[in-house]
């Protein structure tokens, strides 16, 4: 298992980003104030708050919440079960501007329909938001269902990649 080594924080138009970094600089997580599960500041006794190894990721989710940038070309490790790893994964296939539903996200992996809320739970646990586009996975009749930083969130990175119309509210 890999645990982080460094940390950082990024302003952001969804509030300020905590980022955390093996020593290789591979990104291990991505997380918002607020967020069901996500890491806080209490996390990061034993991290070294560095910059450096966040440049890249700094200069991508910059030009990302810009506009000007449609897909993340990061080394990512995030940590979980073979499931969650192949929900993750299939994640990662779904571009910018699109949404997908949980049991497209389930055929995705070939498990079967009464994996959904599994799929579900592994797309809640995903490590790395925003990056990893769980933000882009909705309910079957189009709702939008679940965020882990909040259903607002998930309404303005929607809105950013011309997923919904920008008047759209909750």
């Amino acid at each position: 298992m890999t645990s982080p080594s460094y940390w950082t924080s990024l302003d952001s138009p969804l509030g300020p980003l905590l980022l955390t970094a093996a020593a290789d600089g591979a990104l291990t997580s991505l997380s918002l104030p607020g967020q069901k599960g996500g890491r806080t500041r209490a996390d990061l006794d034993g991290l070294r708050e560095d910059p450096g190894p966040f440049r890249e990721s700094v200069r991508q989710l910059s030009a990302y919440f810009a506009g000007e940038l449609k897909e993340f070309r990061l080394p990512l490790r995030a940590e979980g079960t073979d499931f969650r790893t192949r929900v993750w994964d299939a994640l990662d296939t779904v571009p910018y501007g699109a949404t997908t539903t949980y049991g497209e996200v389930a055929a995705r992996i070939g498990a079967s329909r009464a994996a959904v809320r599994a799929v579900g739970g592994a797309i809640g646990a995903n490590p790395l938001l925003v990056v990893r586009p769980c933000h882009r996975v909705i309910g079957a009749d189009g709702s939008l269902t679940g965020y882990a930083a909040g259903l607002e969130r998930k309404v303005r990175l929607l809105t950013l990649e011309g997923a919904l119309p920008t008047d759209r509210g909750l």
